[in-house]
């Protein structure tokens, strides 16, 4: 089994699942008392949300291509960004490595193409849906990718950093997240991304009428078949 590498702390929340479900799935596979292997560095996330509010992307890129560049290091033989966000500075990381990075984008884009899909809504943080890092990424893969309108992109960001990150999960902004998923729906999307790590607390398939597309479960399910797979 590869020893995958995680950067994450991005929220602990969310790298929290990351570990979880990484662990479950190798059970799962592979029987008995199998676990994953990984190498986790976690970063203080209150650092990177500063350098993310401030714009200074250049300065989180270095921050986590020199974490990156530790696993490595340490042994690790294939990367993971647990957080959709910072996959903004996703080529920065791959430049200080050697080790193939397993993006986020090119994972969810796979699943949803499976499905016969091609038109998607996406709800991420502010940064995700108003910048194109993930949205161009996703449409190099023949997908139409919508957003939700300005303030419902404002309730979905809001929920994420305000709530979510701090482990809160209300029942108001899962019925708030439920219409901004209608709304989407209402508008063409024939499945909805949920492409920040920590939405997957709040909303899951139940919540929505079309397919829903987990960024966090899906990212670890493909890096534990590239684990797994043998050489």
């Amino acid at each position: 089994m590869r020893l995958v590498g995680m950067l994450g702390g991005m929220s602990w929340e969310s790298s929290a699942e990351y570990y979880r479900l990484a662990n479950e799935l190798v059970r799962e596979r592979v029987g008995g008392l199998a676990s994953a292997r990984l190498l986790l560095h976690s970063v203080d996330f209150a650092e990177v949300e500063r350098l993310q509010a401030e714009g200074r992307w250049d300065e989180a890129g270095e921050l986590l291509a020199t974490a990156a560049a530790g696993l490595e290091a340490g042994g690790a033989e294939l990367l993971l960004i647990c957080t959709n966000t910072m996959h903004k500075v996703a080529d920065a990381v791959e430049r200080a490595v050697s080790i193939p990075l397993l993006h986020i984008g090119d994972v969810t884009a796979a699943a949803v193409r499976t499905e016969g899909l091609s038109r998607v809504g996406l709800l991420a943080t502010a940064y995700t849906m108003e910048q194109p890092f993930l949205r161009e990424r996703l449409a190099g893969h023949g997908l139409t990718v919508l957003v939700p309108q300005a303030d419902d992109r404002a309730l979905v960001h809001r929920v994420i950093y305000e709530e979510l990150c701090l482990g809160i999960v209300s029942e108001e902004s899962r019925q708030a997240y439920r219409q901004v998923i209608g709304k989407l729906v209402a508008a063409g999307a024939e499945g909805i991304i949920l492409g920040c790590t920590e939405i997957e607390l709040l909303v899951d398939q139940s919540d929505s009428a079309v397919p829903v597309f987990p960024t966090t479960r899906l990212h670890v399910e493909a890096a534990v078949s590239a684990a797994l797979a043998a050489d």
